[in-house]
């Protein structure tokens, strides 16, 4: 999977009123760059369009990123397990 491409100000911003007149061209534009556009309303960002694949990556990677913060916390509070009961615990439910 290809990353998403950061935002481009100067192309990806734009009017609702825009947006509302030419919404099958801006999803395709957002599916073939995998940028995001940006939808403003009334001078002020309001919404962003995003592919679906861009979307699900950017999901799993936060949800990979709270899984880590969870590991933190535990592991702060002592409540992590050591490397070798871990692999032993992984390896008993893996040869099941």
């Amino acid at each position: 999977r290809l990353p998403m491409v950061r935002l481009n100000l100067d192309e990806d911003v734009k009017p609702l009123s825009e947006f509302r007149a030419s919404v099958a061209s801006c999803i395709r534009r957002t599916r073939q760059t995998r940028r995001p556009l940006v939808i403003t309303h009334h001078g002020k960002s309001a919404a962003v369009l995003l592919g679906v694949s861009e979307y699900e990556g950017m999901m799993q990677k936060m949800e990979l990123l709270e899984d880590i913060r969870q590991a933190e916390i535990q592991l702060a509070q002592d409540a992590g397990v050591p490397h070798a009961a871990a692999l032993k615990q992984v390896l008993a439910k893996v040869r099941r």
